[in-house]
């Protein structure tokens, strides 16, 4: 049984063990505790929405010790901390008990070791009764009638002699009110010497994309008296060396080396290449969602990955959500849309929206991963739809999973791909018209964007049908 120190509006933690749950930290932070704790917290699981990810909270159930960890979708830190079952933990405030085996949380244990508070609320239809602290609230299930004036509290509740309410769950949250509570910012207990990324702008040139620029923060110097947050804006340039990008960043969480590229079958001879002796290798930079990948001849930025870390994803817990924010000229025209009306892609847009106002490729690749020991991908396939000089991963439910900024090995104007590819678009839209062969080709080709708009059938194509990989064949 778990002995856990209760601090309201901010954590709770272990009174044996080094570690505490801290308002505010994020997902993977809470998760790696989990992991250290291996054989004495059991049966967790985590419960999140694969259709609707952005708007209900992802879950961190810890069945066996009652507790709950509830975590804002969008910045994925934790805002609620509940304890649904008081008879698997043992609870403390102030190194004082309050709820174990031998001390029943009543409503008399729980004015004695927390002090008078505001008058309670009662919630008819629940039968539950709510007494809140700042950042701490109790809840008491009464099945007893009430007397006209329950308003006032316990005192004006009628329960049969000498019994008590005894606590059914209690929350911990940041400020006055459960229900409208917000993660605070991350705290600075959980820095871990790490630096963190506020936001990411790709920059764009007339040529293509050049880089990125992020804005960071991490804790400050360690020669202040108390630890503050400091602010940080840094670039990252294609062309910089591996020397370029720690000195802007910092060492990497992890450096991986790439021991084959399975895209290479879809390059021009590729049966003609020589197996390299070197292997390009990517600085991993969990904690600001992104990946850098350097020649392994030149040690020069050639690729950047940007990660959104959805659930339902892959690699969903391994990266911190990577804020991009990309901006690019329309191709296509709509009808509500101003014509001069940039398109901005973040890591909330939804793949269908994008492409109606650009032109990727038509037939994507279908990318499927599996671990290192060849263990199966719940997960099932994602697609990857290229434009200019970007490749798109967009998942099943139609968020876009990654991003990859690339140099292509030969240089474009961004104003002549807009230009072919409209003329492209005018082409195949008047053959669609006058002929019936074409038109029953471009449908073909656009299927599995239309798909991944949000009908059943990429879902199913993911899971392994042939549909999506003879598209894949054709597209070579």
């Amino acid at each position: 049984m778990l002995d856990l120190e209760v601090t309201p509006e901010r954590s709770l933690g272990s009174t044996t063990e080094n570690w505490e749950f801290v308002l505010g930290m994020h997902f993977s932070q809470a998760v790696a505790i989990i992991q250290s704790q291996v054989g004495i917290i059991k049966g967790v699981q985590v419960l999140y929405s694969d259709t609707d990810p952005l708007n209900l909270d992802i879950i961190i159930n810890m069945v066996q010790d009652g507790i709950r960890l509830i975590f804002e979708p969008i910045q994925q830190r934790l805002r609620t901390i509940e304890v649904f079952n008081m008879k698997l933990v043992k609870l403390k405030y102030c190194s004082m008990t309050f709820n174990s085996p031998e001390v029943v949380p009543s409503i008399e244990e729980i004015e004695h070791s927390f002090g008078a508070t505001h008058p309670g609320v009662y919630d008819a239809a629940k039968q539950l009764f709510a007494l809140h602290f700042r950042g701490l609230s109790f809840y008491f299930p009464v099945e007893s009638k009430l007397q006209p004036g329950y308003g006032h509290g316990l005192g004006s509740l009628h329960f049969p002699s000498g019994a008590s309410p005894v606590v059914s769950k209690m929350a911990i949250y940041s400020g006055v009110n459960v229900a409208d509570s917000r993660p605070p910012p991350l705290p600075l207990s959980c820095y871990q010497q790490q630096i963190y990324l506020e936001a990411a702008t790709v920059m764009r040139s007339a040529h293509g994309t050049r880089g990125l620029r992020l804005q960071l923060y991490t804790e400050g110097s360690i020669r202040s008296l108390e630890p503050r947050k400091q602010c940080l804006t840094r670039e990252i340039l294609f062309g910089d060396s591996c020397q370029d990008v720690t000195t802007n960043l910092g060492a990497p969480s992890k450096v991986f080396y790439k021991s084959e590229d399975k895209m290479k079958i879809h390059s021009p001879s590729a049966h003609r290449r020589v197996q390299s002796k070197r292997s390009d290798y990517f600085f991993n930079y969990f904690t600001l969602g992104i990946d850098v990948l350097f020649d392994a001849r030149t040690h020069k930025t050639k690729k950047i990955i940007m990660h959104t870390n959805y659930p339902g994803h892959y690699n969903f817990n391994m990266y911190h959500r990577c804020e991009f924010h990309l901006e690019l000229v329309a191709d296509k025209i709509l009808e509500d849309v101003p014509l001069d009306a940039p398109v901005i892609i973040t890591a909330y847009s939804k793949w269908d929206e994008v492409a109606a106002r650009l032109t990727p490729s038509e037939r994507p690749v279908v990318l499927h991963r599996v671990g290192s020991m060849n263990t199966a991908n719940v997960f099932g396939s994602t697609l990857s739809f290229g434009y200019q000089d970007m490749i798109f991963e967009v998942m099943p439910n139609n968020y876009i999973a990654s991003v990859t900024l690339y140099q292509p090995a030969s240089p474009y104007h961004v104003a002549d791909w807009n230009t072919t590819t409209r003329k492209s678009a005018a082409a195949s839209s008047t053959s669609t018209a006058g002929s019936a062969i074409p038109s029953t080709s471009t449908g073909g080709s656009k299927a599995p964007s239309t798909n991944t708009g949000g009908s059943k059938a990429p879902s199913s194509s993911a899971g392994g049908s042939k549909a999506p990989s003879t598209s894949t064949e054709e597209s070579k």
